[in-house]
């Protein structure tokens, strides 16, 4: 579900990166409040998980697409809301910037997409109440599909303000639910098994895990990745005589410039970028987990 520049104009794009940083500043706030020490390795082995788990590209039967575990919901469960989008922020950044997975123009929008929406919506919506009441392979289920169905409907609408989907709208939303419908399922019943097994086992015990399954995934499991189109990319190929490149705004080339030059990790060798991908979004997530600590602890000392 990763848009790429020419999906999204800056009309659309920089009002919505502006949203991401202030919600990102908001979660911050709000994550910090309660981040202890104790909470940075499991915050930065499962953000490296998700990290991997974005890597594995399953084949849909029957429809020549491929779709991914995009693991907010997951993140969301494990670490809370706040936490968990400020790692969606950390893996969605490192993809753009690195991988050129993701335009930096559509970084709001995906951030909104894939990360907003999950933890924000469907989260504390569907999710927690089910969770409260024991239900959690129904809540992780049911949350996973509603957070992909929102995501795939923003799409449809950021990619109509933008202009980039000049007709067939309907076509293009049926396509989007239809395709993101049994990517939410198999999403929802990984993210159970994942919830469920936390419940019997101690934060070290969970973060050796993760971190152990994300190296596994990004450096060997990867190579086995399906390489037919994702979801999006499946659903725009089926309409693309109504899809407008929106290439020729006076920031487009800009961004495109700053991008082909900061994904150093976008031509390596596929094992090694994603393994290098994997430290710096655990890096990143160790910076943000740390100066949260920091922050909690002059808050308590006040």
């Amino acid at each position: 579900m990763h848009l790429g520049n020419g999906i999204i104009c800056p009309v659309t794009g920089v009002p919505m990166l502006a949203l991401a940083g202030v919600t990102a500043f908001y979660a911050y706030k709000k994550a910090k409040k309660e981040f202890t020490k104790d909470k940075i390795l499991p915050a930065v082995s499962l953000t490296a998980l998700v990290f991997g788990l974005q890597m594995i590209n399953f084949a849909i039967p029957q429809t020549g697409s491929s779709g991914h575990i995009v693991g907010a919901i997951l993140l969301a469960a494990l670490l809370g809301p706040y936490t968990a989008f400020l790692a969606m922020c950390a893996i969605l950044l490192v993809q753009a910037v690195f991988f050129a997975d993701g335009g930096l123009l559509a970084l709001g929008c995906n951030i909104f997409n894939m990360g907003f929406l999950a933890c924000f919506v469907a989260y504390p919506l569907l999710y927690k109440p089910l969770a409260e009441r024991k239900r959690m392979f129904s809540g992780a289920l049911i949350a996973s599909v509603a957070a992909l169905q929102l995501g795939s409907i923003a799409v449809v609408a950021e990619g109509a303000l933008s202009g980039s989907i000049a007709g067939r709208l309907g076509d293009f939303t049926l396509l989007m639910q239809g395709i993101h419908l049994p990517i939410g399922i198999i999403e929802g019943i990984v993210t159970s098994a994942f919830v469920i097994a936390s419940k019997l086992a101690d934060s070290k015990k969970i973060s050796v895990t993760a971190g152990s399954l994300a190296f596994i995934l990004a450096g060997f499991v990867s190579l086995y990745a399906s390489q037919k189109p994702d979801g999006l990319e499946w659903s725009l190929l089926n309409i693309s005589d109504s899809v407008v490149m929106q290439t020729q705004n006076a920031l487009y080339p800009i961004v495109e410039a700053v991008q082909t030059k900061s994904a150093i990790l976008a031509n390596m060798a596929q094992i090694p970028a994603n393994l290098l991908g994997l430290f710096a979004v655990g890096i990143l997530m160790f910076i943000l987990s740390f100066a949260m600590t920091r922050e909690t602890v002059k808050e308590n000392a006040k």
